[in-house]
Formats: C-alpha cells, structure tokens, sequence
C-alpha cells in the first residue's frame, strides 16, 4: 500500500497490507522468555534506526544483534537505562532522521514514571514521529503485575501487536493478534507463526 512503511518483516507486511503508517507508534507485548525480540532485530532491516535500550546493555544489544541469523540493519544503540530514562530517551529521540525507525526496549522502564509526566513524552514522541515519517516500537513485557502506565500506552498507540506464547508438551507456539490498527485493519484472526532463526508464517495445520 503507497505511503506505508515496510517493518522490514515480509511476511508481517503482507498480512497487515505493506506496512505501518507513517508517523505510528506501535507497541509489541510479549512475554519476557520469548523470541519476541526476533521482530524487534528484524526490524532493524527496513530503514536507519536508532534502538533505545533500557536495560540490556547497548553492547549486549549490539552482540545480539550481530550474532542473530536473520536479515538486520546496524541500529545505532544506545543504553538509557540508569539514572533519569526517561530524559535521556527524549532527548535522543530528538536526533531521529526523517523515515527512520525508533524502537525502545523496553518500555517497562519508562512506564513506571509518574502518569502526567510519561503521557507528555508519548505525545512528544507521536509529534515525532509525524514530523519525519517515522515509526517508533516500544516493547513491552507481559507479566503478573504490569506498569500501571501500560493502559496509556496502549491507548497511545496506533498499532497493537500482542505476541502469545503457549508452551506444550509438543511445541513452543507463538500467535500474534492485531487488535488495534489506526489508519490500516486489525486482523480478524491470530497469525501463527514460527519464531527460531527468523520471524516466519507457520503453515502446519492445527491438530484438534
């Protein structure tokens, strides 16, 4: 579709009609003991991107990424873990190229900032974002007792990705559900996929 932006995962592209609005936030739920940060590499792929990382160590991250066997870009890294994330990631998202990709890893972090403060930086960002055609990623973590600034997150965002992870005594299965997607179509249904080396549609039939 003209005027969408490619995640640099083709076979996510073709289910969601080519891409993700200019100007998008998308957030990416996902259990922590998942593959889910397959999507987050691969993502590196479509276009310059600066990747935010708020508790992994920017080396650790680029190590990741240089090890993995899937197609990637070179991410600029940069660790904004520490004293004041939230200032730090601000001020870097300032420096983002037009068209480019923002991906913070993880939100959590950022999230545990009182609830004021962190909506002024979502709505800074999205301004961002639709002053140079980009698109930002924030991965968040699924757990017992999420942030509570999680529901503004997902209110914020345009796009909603929510990775489900089963593990059976036959297979690690890994669902993504879109149900939210300004601009675009939420699916109607969840994409199995298959998540070792790459991000890739799992076309094994279910066995009821």
């Amino acid at each position: 579709m003209v005027g969408r932006l490619s995640t640099g995962i083709s076979v996510l592209d073709r289910e969601i009609q080519g891409g993700i609005p200019p100007g998008s936030i998308v957030l990416l739920v996902a259990d922590p003991k998942s593959q889910s940060e397959l999507f987050l590499y691969e993502l590196t792929a479509a276009r310059p991107t600066l990747y935010l990382t708020t508790v992994r160590s920017d080396q650790a991250v680029g190590n990741a990424i240089a090890k993995t066997q899937t197609r990637t870009g070179s991410p600029t890294v940069r660790d904004v873990g520490g004293d004041a994330p939230l200032d730090r990631a601000n001020r870097l998202v300032g420096t983002l190229p037009e068209e480019s990709t923002l991906i913070v890893d993880v939100v959590d972090t950022l999230e545990q900032y009182e609830k004021s403060r962190y909506r002024r930086f979502l709505n800074e960002l999205q301004t961002a974002m639709v002053n140079t055609g980009s698109i930002a990623v924030l991965h968040g973590m699924k757990s017992d007792s999420e942030p509570e600034n999680r529901d503004v997150t997902g209110h914020v965002s345009d796009v909603v990705f929510d990775l489900r992870t089963k593990i059976t005594n036959a297979e690690v299965e890994n669902r993504l559900v879109v149900p939210k997607f300004r601009g675009g179509k939420a699916l109607k249904e969840p994409i199995k996929l298959q998540l070792a080396n790459e991000v890739r549609i799992d076309t094994s039939r279910d066995i009821a």
